[in-house]
């Protein structure tokens, strides 16, 4: 089932809100259906991850934490839209806006020339947890190498840290054996 934007602008007039809601609740059915069969506990469980990081875990919040774990990988907001096509882009900006306020993910800017961004591994996301990404100069993914911890970095007096951005770039196995 695929609607298009056109689809739920009509469904927006006077006359037909029950359609509109419809279409709302048929939207959220088809991610939902899209992104693995829906588990209560996995519900319960993004939910949980949310409350601890003081965020209210409303659907649009669940859907977006949900999607970036099942990319298992950092993904930037074009990406997410596309993996949540009927939401739109500024709703899934302002959640990872919200997110990174609290914790919730990291920013990784990988010289792509656009932001990925990735679900924060521990309770307090802190430089300690920070690791080294890699970005495939061919296919423009971005890959994390969690068990390759980025090197410890003595700053001048006076300085403090708030994040680290370590990039490897190169050429990812899969675009080695294409060519």
């Amino acid at each position: 089932m695929v609607f298009s934007k056109n689809a739920v602008k009509v469904g927006i007039n006077r006359c037909n809100r029950v359609a509109f809601i419809q279409i709302k609740i048929a939207t959220f059915v088809w991610i939902f259906m899209r992104y693995g069969q829906y588990v209560p506990a996995m519900k319960e469980k993004l939910e949980n991850i949310l409350e601890i990081k003081g965020v209210k875990p409303t659907s649009n919040r669940i859907l977006v934490v949900r999607a970036m774990l099942a990319a298992a990988r950092p993904v930037s907001v074009t990406e997410l839209e596309t993996m949540l096509a009927p939401m739109d882009k500024s709703s899934i900006f302002r959640v990872l806006s919200l997110f990174v306020g609290h914790h919730i993910v990291h920013v990784i800017e990988d010289g792509s020339g656009t932001v990925k961004y990735e679900v924060c591994g521990s309770e307090r996301c802190t430089v300690s947890d920070m690791h080294t990404h890699f970005y495939c100069e061919k296919c423009h993914r971005t890959y994390c190498f969690k068990a390759i911890q980025i090197p410890e970095i003595e700053l001048p007096e006076g300085f403090s840290m708030s994040s680290v951005n370590y990039v490897v770039k190169g050429v990812c196995p899969e675009c080695a054996a294409r060519e």
